[in-house]
């Protein structure tokens, strides 16, 4: 959940401010009610500059979680059901 201050309470505020962009909280700054900035962790910036990967990019990061994760897959049974192979028949 995204925390707000107005800009008069951010000097008072920057320690508690900094711990939570560290917890991964985004903090809205205002002024005279109205946001004006937003404050994000330097992870956070970096993935929103760079967008969402692409599908290939996807599909390499999926491969890899599975890798990590020990996790045995058989294309086989998960691509069963996928194309239907009564027109070639």
């Amino acid at each position: 959940m995204s925390q707000q201050y107005s800009i008069e309470q951010v000097p008072n505020n920057l320690d508690k401010i900094f711990q939570e962009i560290e917890q991964g909280e985004s903090i809205q700054i205002t002024q005279q009610g109205q946001q004006v900035a937003v404050i994000l962790s330097a992870a956070e910036y970096k993935r929103l500059l760079h967008g969402k990967p692409g599908f290939w990019e996807s599909v390499e990061l999926f491969r890899q979680e599975i890798i990590e994760e020990g996790i045995e897959i058989d294309p086989d049974e998960i691509w069963k059901d996928v194309r239907d192979k009564s027109r070639w028949n």
